[in-house]
């Protein structure tokens, strides 16, 4: 695929995806724009029942809005004690208006209930588990000048805790624990997701097709 500019247009506001996505495409020397730089952008309705098909309608709409490549994004926590939930809803788990706050709050009411899961051995700094869960990414990137599309999905596998912990990354991170890490998503560098998370494993699958613009 051969991209028509060295920018990318990510269909999102939300600045955690944004600040990954930059770091991505950036070692390929392309530079990043989001919806918060433009004004005027048509409504994104995601009435899409998996991850590609609301990828696919957001990278559709603003593609052809602004004329230029868009990458867009679906992605979101399956928890499988509570058969996949959130899922599609993970943004909005505790309602349209919901912080990562509210979210996270819920979700560990809906597992208060469920009980854990063993896994790791009894210890102070061994995290309770409550379910096993993966974090899954779609992506889809379009672009209208050269007519292309491509699109990707990958996962993450790992387990929820019963509290949060770390401060950086956003969403479900501060509760979503790797046991071969040791850590949660939220305790884990940018370099250190980039090199497992969903979103990023699901990127390098187009990356690998881009020309490097560096130089």
């Amino acid at each position: 695929m051969l991209l028509q500019s060295n920018f990318v247009v990510i269909a999102t506001r939300n600045e955690g995806k944004v600040k990954e996505f930059a770091k991505l495409f950036g070692a390929k020397g392309y530079k990043v724009r989001c919806l918060t730089d433009y004004t005027d952008l048509p409504e994104i309705v995601e009435s899409g029942t998996t991850f590609a098909e609301n990828a696919r309608i957001k990278a559709q709409i603003i593609s052809a809005h602004l004329h230029v490549p868009v990458l867009a994004d679906d992605s979101g926590l399956c928890v499988a004690a509570l058969n996949g939930k959130p899922g599609v809803y993970s943004a909005r788990y505790a309602g349209e208006n919901a912080t990562d706050a509210d979210n996270n709050a819920k979700l560990l009411h809906e597992l208060s209930e469920v009980g854990s899961v063993e896994g790791l051995p009894d210890g102070a700094e061994n995290p309770k588990l409550l379910s096993e869960a993966s974090y899954v990414c779609a992506l889809t990137l379009i672009d209208p000048v050269a007519n292309e599309v491509i699109e990707a999905e990958d996962s993450c596998r790992g387990y929820i805790i019963g509290e949060e912990r770390g401060e950086s990354g956003f969403g479900y991170d501060p509760l979503f624990y790797i046991p071969a890490l040791g850590r949660t998503m939220a305790e884990l560098t940018v370099e250190e997701k980039n090199e497992i998370s969903h979103r990023a494993k699901a990127l390098r699958m187009f990356l690998d097709r881009l020309p490097d613009q560096n130089g």
